[in-house]
């Protein structure tokens, strides 16, 4: 098997001179090709390649672990080593990078969860129905799947578990971003509006264990109360945390001094976002704060994830869609709020911030 250090018994083959500057064509195909870099990650993700790196080791026993074939283990893992998620030494062993171990399991900001639904079949399967979104308008989804993506994630309880992991492994590096970029402590009672799936808890208990004066309340469905509860309890918070049920359409808990809504309002066409915030207007307290954790999408022609992710929303649920600032404050004076602040964090999540109109 030949290594990825280029060597052959004692002789050191010299790698090719690398050209200057790159032709557009190669940047393009770059481009084109990076689904094949996304599935191969799916897959080492799917394998637990990463978790079996604790230490080095060979591909040989790499492949008797996670039962494939050695060779074709070994090209996977050779793509790998060429954009540095893992790497590949002399002696034929492999070892985790830092990019590497947020495929690992049980780590902070774990990735694993989410590269493994950006390659599973449903995914691939959505967005090969892309052209139909961008000729009508409608999700994709839709249209392959017979029915709207809540009802798919009703019915395919294996699915709902790895997206709603996919997605709390996603947002937790957007919590540690809240923590490092929003002073809580002038807010006596604090109110974190869970989305149903997405929602852990573990913004609100943050913010309750750094300073003792709070109240908190965790607002969400009754299926997802359950697993915040167990938290809640673990960290000692009980006596300060309210956990309620209810219906971001119906009414929120009233009186909050401030209000984090996290990852939500993307999801809902103007209207129904709309009725959401009016909700939080008629419950926040005259000098309270809204606080909606989005992506907002960049003016100008520059690269963003939320641009790509905005396909991804079209292509996926009717109403779903990522918004500009402006889009933003438009909304929420809809709503009855004035928006007087965007914060942007080291996570792909801006923190903005309004008040009662």
């Amino acid at each position: 098997m030949v290594s990825s250090q280029h060597k052959t018994s004692d002789v050191t083959i010299p790698r090719p001179p690398v050209a200057q500057g790159v032709p557009p064509q190669v940047k393009i195909l770059q481009m084109m090709n990076a689904y094949r870099l996304a599935q191969s990650i799916s897959v080492a993700a799917k394998l637990g390649i990463a978790d079996l790196l604790t230490q080095p080791q060979s591909v040989t026993a790499l492949a008797q672990t996670t039962a494939t074939h050695e060779q074709s283990l070994y090209r996977l893992l050779r793509v790998l080593v060429s954009f540095d998620i893992f790497t590949e030494d002399e002696n034929g062993l492999f070892h985790l990078t830092p990019r590497g171990t947020l495929l690992q399991t049980n780590v902070s900001n774990s990735l694993r969860d989410y590269a493994i639904v950006v390659g599973e079949m449903w995914h691939w399967r959505m967005w090969g129905g892309i052209l139909h979104s961008i000729k009508t308008g409608e999700p994709a989804f839709d249209q392959i799947f017979g029915m709207e993506f809540q009802e798919y994630y009703q019915q395919n309880p294996e699915v709902a578990k790895n997206f709603d992991g996919a997605m709390v492994s996603a947002l937790a590096m957007t919590d540690v971003a809240i923590l490092a970029n929003y002073d809580f402590t002038s807010f006596y009672r604090v109110i974190d509006i869970g989305t149903g799936g997405q929602g852990d808890g573990k913004l609100i208990a943050s913010i309750l264990k750094n300073n003792s004066a709070q109240q908190g309340v965790y607002f969400d469905t009754s299926t997802r109360i359950e697993q915040v509860k167990r938290l809640i309890e673990v960290t000692g918070l009980s006596d300060r945390c309210e956990l309620v049920t209810g219906d971001i359409f119906e009414s929120f808990p009233p009186n909050g001094d401030i209000y984090i809504i996290k990852n939500l309002i993307h999801d809902y066409d103007d209207d129904r976002a709309i009725t959401i915030l009016k909700n939080c207007r008629q419950a926040i307290a005259a000098h309270g704060k809204l606080l909606l954790i989005e992506m907002v999408i960049p003016p100008g022609n520059e690269p963003s994830l939320g641009k790509i992710l905005d396909v991804e929303a079209l292509i996926m649920s009717a109403g779903a869609v990522e918004r500009t600032q402006e889009q933003y404050q438009q909304l929420l004076a809809a709503a009855g709020f004035q928006l007087t602040n965007i914060i942007s964090s080291r996570s792909p999540m801006s923190i903005i911030e309004s008040i009662p109109a």
